[in-house]
């Protein structure tokens, strides 16, 4: 996903070398000067990425300039500045261009790639929404916002699970199902085990019915021997539930 997003930003910016270096005076812009966009155009040239952070910078912060090019010079600069790793900075340069025009779906796309690299979530789905709804159109838009709503969806069903075993706390009666109630760690080794030992007893019972009852009757076991041995001396719950897991994880794609 990286890559294709420098390639179509480089793309979109590489349009600047077009401009003609007396651009600023056939524009509907009234500027006090003619602004040389050459360095920046060179720059994009030679495809130096220092060289284009530096020589752009006159052009994206230069309020005379045309508008086009301080967005183009703005988007070159924020792919120079991803292609380094300097996400922050990438983001800060879509920003202006994204000031100087609100429309550019590829630009919102775009940001909001770097937003979901960097962990945030709640800004990449916002501007992978908006850039699906300026244009309808844009299929990597289109995808992210797909993927990211789902991988937000998941996280919300993790958290709302996490710390909580794969029985009902509030009718437990064990001392056993008590103590893994009261400690988050062996509520979530419980559901995981329970979670795991699901999917192994479902893939040995794909056309041999014997073998899924007798994974189901290990598990059935284990969960006895745990209730019978806890509280006893020597008995370590943890290390118990902990291998009890390490041993599905194990048979998991094994039938």
């Amino acid at each position: 996903m990286r890559l294709s997003l420098v390639v179509v930003m480089a793309g979109i910016a590489i349009n600047l070398i077009a401009l003609s270096p007396g651009a600023a005076a056939a524009t509907s812009e009234p500027t006090g000067e003619q602004i040389d966009s050459a360095p920046c155009k060179s720059a994009l040239m030679a495809g130096d990425d220092d060289k284009i952070i530096a020589a752009c910078d006159g052009l994206i912060g230069n309020d005379k300039a045309p508008k086009v090019d301080r967005i183009k010079a703005a988007i070159a600069r924020a792919a120079a500045y991803d292609r380094k790793g300097e996400i922050d900075r990438a983001i800060g340069d879509d920003d202006i261009a994204l000031r100087l025009d609100p429309t550019l779906a590829e630009v919102l796309n775009a940001r909001g790639e770097l937003f979901r690299r960097k962990g945030d979530r709640v800004h990449a789905l916002a501007d992978f929404g908006a850039a699906f709804r300026l244009d309808p159109n844009n299929a990597a838009a289109k995808a992210n916002y797909k993927a990211l709503s789902l991988e937000v969806e998941r996280i919300g069903a993790m958290m709302a699970v996490n710390n909580r075993p794969s029985f009902n706390c509030a009718t437990a009666r064990r001392p056993v199902e008590k103590e893994i109630c009261a400690n988050p760690e062996l509520a979530n080794l419980d559901r995981e085990i329970n979670a795991v030992n699901t999917k192994v007893v479902r893939e040995a019972g794909q056309g041999n019915a014997r073998a899924s009852r007798a994974m189901q009757r290990e598990q059935d076991e284990f969960l006895a021997r745990r209730n019978a041995a806890f509280g006893q001396a020597g008995y370590d719950l943890r290390q118990a539930m902990r291998d009890r897991l390490d041993h599905l994880v194990a048979l998991v794609g094994r039938f």
